[in-house]
């Protein structure tokens, strides 16, 4: 049992390495030039060469992730609530909601930066359009799987609408907001560095930018390997609490 588990907590660790050593491999074979594909030794070296600019614009590309991502949550769960619980509500707000998913937010960001400027506040209100979406559906989704039989033996015991969706249907709905806090902090990202790369002097998306007008391709891997570095480690908070927050609906996964 314990081999079992070192070895599932020693995979990602492993495919990772594997991933780097045929990325390594693939380009020396093949002697593909580092401004075309550099190998990740080298985007590691010039990474550390620049670890202090690095680490000023990951700062700023998490801090306005984050700060998207939070808007997003509060706006996504309040949205959700009222769409899971409102059979109207749903019917009027879901063409509009698809209809704005839709719209590619690189295209929105022109739009921020002449209402706002050009800086932080196109960065967090990207993140946040780009996130909400996964929170509200997966909420709706969650409160309206409330099976109708539960809700008429609540009604029977004098239980009002408001108690049902407080103290049974947002419980329920907690295995569907965890999973879509998952995606929607990768989503944020996505959002937070397509504006540092349209409208921003500073964070990663910027960096990159800069960096590929200089051809220097081993730094721009290196603002890649950082962005995918930050998705991972929340990705992985949200993993965890999402465990301890839900054992109720992973009862049968305990075990496996």
């Amino acid at each position: 049992m314990n081999k079992k588990l070192n070895l599932r907590k020693a995979t990602p660790w492993i495919s990772a390495i594997g991933l780097f050593v045929i990325w390594e491999l693939i380009v020396r074979i093949f002697n593909i030039p580092p401004y075309v594909l550099p190998t990740p030794s080298e985007s590691i070296m010039v990474g550390w060469q620049f670890h202090d600019a690095i680490w000023m614009h990951a700062i700023h590309t998490l801090y306005t992730t984050l700060a998207g991502f939070a808007i997003a949550v509060v706006f996504g769960v309040v949205l959700g609530a009222l769409v899971g619980s409102s059979r109207a509500i749903y019917d009027a707000a879901n063409p509009l909601l698809v209809g704005f998913n839709s719209v590619p937010k690189v295209a929105l960001v022109p739009v921020l930066v002449m209402w706002f400027g050009i800086g932080t506040v196109p960065a967090i209100i990207t993140a946040f359009l780009i996130s909400f979406f996964p929170i509200v559906v997966n909420v709706a989704t969650g409160l309206a799987t409330l099976e109708p039989e539960l809700r008429d033996v609540l009604r029977s015991l004098g239980a009002t609408r408001k108690d049902i969706l407080i103290k049974v249907g947002f419980p329920r709905a907690m295995p569907y907001f965890f999973a879509s806090l998952k995606v929607a902090i990768t989503l944020a990202f996505v959002g937070s560095v397509i504006s540092e790369t349209v409208a921003s002097n500073v964070g990663v998306g910027y960096l990159m930018l800069s960096a590929s007008s200089k051809f220097n391709m081993p730094l721009v891997f290196a603002g890649l390997l950082v962005i995918a570095v930050m998705g991972i480690v929340m990705y992985e908070v949200f993993n965890i609490i999402e465990r301890r927050s839900t054992k109720w609906a992973n009862r049968a996964n305990q075990n496996t």
